[in-house]
């Protein structure tokens, strides 16, 4: 869907802004890794900790391909080939490196703990980029946010779908851990 389409296909009011479901995103990766440096404080909990990187791995996964295969090449469309974006493209060849080693190892492992959290260090900095930088320009453009974000909603929920996130999020939560709602509404 190019920016044309995007432009009318929102017209219509529906949809969630692609900047806030992306920032929504943000800030559940980060409750994630918030949780990992309790579970990092605590002794034992290898079971736990081995569940919420999976499930940090997962989300920063999924996140990574909605952003490559649309939010990125619109986002070229609205502002160019800019700086920022050739950034935000080798950060997550950097992340998808950083996470094919954390899935590799496992929580007894020596630098478990080490790698997850220089997981986390190179997330926030993407992060604080797109959000400081990119977001900024994007509200700016005339890009049709109402619509990408429609756009990257469904593609997220059909990810979530292939990788069993929707009914994994749904399981009764483990002792002393609140459930994690479903991300985007149930089909």
């Amino acid at each position: 869907m190019n920016q044309k389409q995007r432009h009318a296909a929102g017209s219509a009011g529906r949809g969630q802004d692609a900047i806030v479901l992306l920032t929504r995103d943000h800030e559940r990766v980060k409750e994630l890794f918030d949780e990992f440096e309790m579970l990092e404080a605590e002794e034992g909990g290898e079971d736990d900790k081995l569940d919420l990187v999976q499930r940090i791995c997962m989300e920063l996964t999924i996140h990574t391909q909605l952003e490559e295969e649309i939010f990125y090449p619109a986002a070229i469309d609205a502002i160019g080939q800019l700086d920022i974006m050739d950034e935000a493209l080798v950060e997550h060849g950097k992340a998808k490196e950083q996470i094919d080693q954390v899935v590799s190892m496992a929580p007894e492992d020596d630098y478990f703990d080490a790698e997850v959290n220089v997981l986390r260090d190179m997330v926030e900095h993407h992060v604080q980029e797109e959000e400081g930088k990119m977001f900024p320009k994007l509200k700016k453009s005339s890009i049709d946010l109402a619509a990408l974000g429609e756009e990257l909603n469904l593609r997220k929920q059909e990810l979530q779908m292939d990788m069993g996130m929707v009914e994994a999020s749904m399981r009764k939560p483990q002792a002393g851990r609140k459930p994690m709602p479903p991300q985007g509404p149930m089909p």
